[in-house]
C-alpha cells in the first residue's frame, strides 16, 4: 500500500442537453486534485483545501471528498485505515461542470488505488453519488460516472444502477464558457417541472435516442440535430444572461450544438475541430464582455481516461 498519492479527476458536462440526469461526458480541463497520505491513527481528516475561497467545509463528515471516502472504507471493512486529505480546487465551484463530482471522484480513486483497487471503477460510482447527494441534495450519476469511467456515459437506470459507456467521434471538441453569474445547483433543480406533456416527452425521447445513435454511428450531424431540449432548458436558460443570443453566436461560429452544462451557468458547444471550438469560446466571451460579464473558457476533446494518478 502506498503512503502518499496525488490524483487528478476531470470536470464533466452533464445532461448533454436532452439527457437530463442520464447522460454525461468528461473533459480534459478543468479538474481537481487530491493528495492523500496515510496516517497512523484510524479515520479520515481534511488537512488543507485550496482554491475554494473558504467555501468548503473542513469537517470530514460534511465535505464530499472525505464523506465518500468514509463510506468507502466502511463498505470494504477497513475502518482501521487512517488518511489525511488535501483538496486542491483547480476548477470553479458552482460552474455546472461537476465541481463537487471531480473532488469526490479524485478522493475515491485515490483511496481505492492506495489500497490496490479492491473495487472496480463501476463499483466506486455509488460512493461518489453519496458525495453528490451531500453537495446538492440529489445523488445523480451523470457527473460522477463519466468523471470515474471517462468518456461518454449513459445511466440507463438508477434502480438498479446500470451504466453504459458510449463510443463517440474522436474528432469531437467541446467548447465551454463559464459566465461569472451565480446559479446554485439546488435552486436550478427546484425550477424544473415535475410533470410534462406527452408530446414534449415524445420529442425528448426522440432526441435522446438520436444523440445516442449519433454517438454510436459517429455521425456529428445527427449528434447536432438531436441536441435539443424541450423540458429543462426552457426553464433553466432564464438564469443565464442572453442565453439564446449566446446560442446564436456559437452556431454562427461553427458550433454543431449548444446547451447548458449541468445546471449552469456554464454553456457548451460541440465542434468538429479545435480551431472551431476556440473560435466559439472567444466569440461568446467577447459578447459577455460587452455585457460587462466576466467569463472563463475551456476547450477540450472528450476525456476518455477519467481520473489519473499524478504521483
Amino acid at each position: 500500500m502506498k503512503d502518499t498519492i496525488r490524483v487528478f479527476a476531470p470536470a464533466t458536462v452533464a445532461n448533454v442537453v436532452c439527457g437530463f440526469d442520464i447522460l454525461g461526458f468528461a473533459v480534459d480541463a478543468p479538474g481537481d486534485e487530491v493528495i492523500m497520505r496515510r496516517k497512523a491513527e484510524p479515520g479520515v481528516t481534511i488537512t488543507k483545501i485550496t482554491g475554494d475561497e473558504g467555501r468548503l467545509p473542513m469537517d470530514a463528515a460534511k465535505n464530499t471528498v472525505s464523506a465518500s471516502v468514509q463510506h468507502y472504507l466502511k463498505h470494504i471493512e477497513r475502518t482501521d485505515i487512517g488518511v489525511e486529505i488535501e483538496l486542491h480546487k483547480k476548477m470553479p465551484i458552482g460552474s455546472g461542470l461537476g465541481s463537487s463530482s471531480a473532488s469526490t471522484v479524485a478522493g475515491l480513486f485515490a483511496i481505492n488505488t492506495m489500497l490496490d483497487e479492491p473495487l472496480t471503477r463501476d463499483e466506486l460510482v455509488p460512493f461518489a453519488m453519496k458525495g453528490e447527494e451531500l453537495a446538492c441534495g440529489s445523488g445523480h450519476a451523470d457527473n460522477v460516472a463519466p468523471a470515474l469511467l471517462g468518456g461518454f456515459v449513459l445511466i440507463r437506470s438508477y434502480e438498479p444502477l446500470d451504466l453504459i459507456k458510449l463510443p463517440y467521434p474522436e474528432s469531437l471538441y467541446c467548447a465551454i464558457v463559464f459566465p461569472d453569474v451565480d446559479v446554485p445547483t439546488r435552486d436550478a433543480r427546484q425550477m424544473i417541472r415535475s410533470k410534462v406533456l406527452l408530446k414534449d416527452a415524445v420529442i425528448q425521447w426522440g432526441n435522446v435516442a438520436g444523440l445516442v445513435s449519433g454517438l454510436f454511428m459517429k455521425d456529428i450531424d445527427l449528434i447536432g440535430r438531436s441536441m435539443k431540449d424541450v423540458l429543462v432548458e426552457p426553464v433553466r436558460s432564464i438564469l443565464i444572461p442572453d442565453f439564446y443570443k449566446l446560442r446564436e453566436t456559437a452556431m454562427e461560429a461553427g458550433a454543431v450544438s449548444f446547451g447548458i452544462s449541468g445546471s449552469g451557468p456554464s454553456v457548451f458547444s460541440f465542434a468538429r475541430d479545435e480551431e472551431t471550438a476556440n473560435r466559439i469560446t472567444s466569440r461568446i466571451q467577447k459578447h459577455l464582455s460587452e455585457r460587462q460579464i466576466g467569463s472563463l473558457t475551456y476547450v477540450s476533446p472528450v476525456n476518455g481516461e477519467g481520473p489519473k494518478v499524478l504521483g
